[in-house]
């Protein structure tokens, strides 16, 4: 069964291969980063190393308990990088609480994909970020593209 949601492409496409050792750094924009209590976060911890903030080209959503990416060329995300040593680990931890099948991505509530990121100071690197890959519905738009501003001022 398909989700239905495909967001309108990028003008360069996202990496949904599998392959690891094609980048090692990983972007939170959600539940997932520091200060948030998420289910799994801690089994991983100690295999992450924090890069630093940055953002990436998507829009974010208001799903309810936590929050959806999509691609989008006309908007920012801003979230948390890290490097990740142990990478199938810590992708194969990821990819349960994600609900990520890498068999079947089609039909994942969320799937993987290696896209540019931008560090706040200006650098650029490849990174694995985890884009929403059912329908929206109503869902709200946090205009702000970050969350953590979102939940202090909702």
């Amino acid at each position: 069964m398909l989700w239905g949601r495909n967001p309108k492409p990028l003008k360069s496409r996202p990496r949904t291969d599998t392959l690891l050792g094609v980048t090692d750094l990983v972007f939170f924009y959600g539940t997932l980063m520091s200060g948030f209590k998420r289910a799994g976060r801690s089994r991983i911890d100690p295999k992450l190393t924090p890069q630093g903030r940055g953002s990436i080209s998507a829009a974010l959503f208001d799903i309810g308990i936590y929050p959806a990416a999509i691609p989008a060329s006309d908007s920012r995300v801003r979230g948390e990088i890290y490097r990740m040593f142990d990478s199938a680990a810590v992708l194969d931890a990821l990819d349960e609480i994600e609900g990520f099948r890498p068999a079947r991505p089609d039909e994942s509530l969320y799937t993987r994909v290696e896209i540019p990121v931008t560090f706040d100071d200006g650098r650029v690197a490849m990174a694995w970020v985890y884009f929403y890959n059912a329908p929206l519905g109503r869902a709200p738009r946090i205009d702000s593209g970050d969350y953590l501003e979102y939940l202090r001022v909702r």
